[in-house]
């Protein structure tokens, strides 16, 4: 997917979610994807810092037990 193609496709589903709705809930829904957004961009910079290379990590056992430098896995 080009550049062009993807900001068409976000726009056309901002459209689509803001359709029928009151400017409150289009402006509530806009606080939750920038929420969203911002918590996925802390995720990767965690991942970049704490995590290293490793593919196999699970970026789930930093956020719920904390970031160890051994692995606590509770299953």
């Amino acid at each position: 997917m080009q550049s062009c193609e993807l900001v068409t496709l976000v726009s056309s589903i901002a459209c689509c979610l803001a359709q029928g709705r009151t400017a409150d809930e289009i402006a509530l829904l806009s606080c939750i994807f920038s929420q969203l957004g911002d918590t996925l961009e802390t995720i990767a910079a965690h991942q970049a810092l704490c995590c290293g290379n490793d593919k196999n990590d699970n970026i789930n056992d930093d956020i719920f037990f904390g970031f160890q430098g051994e692995r606590r896995r509770e299953r």
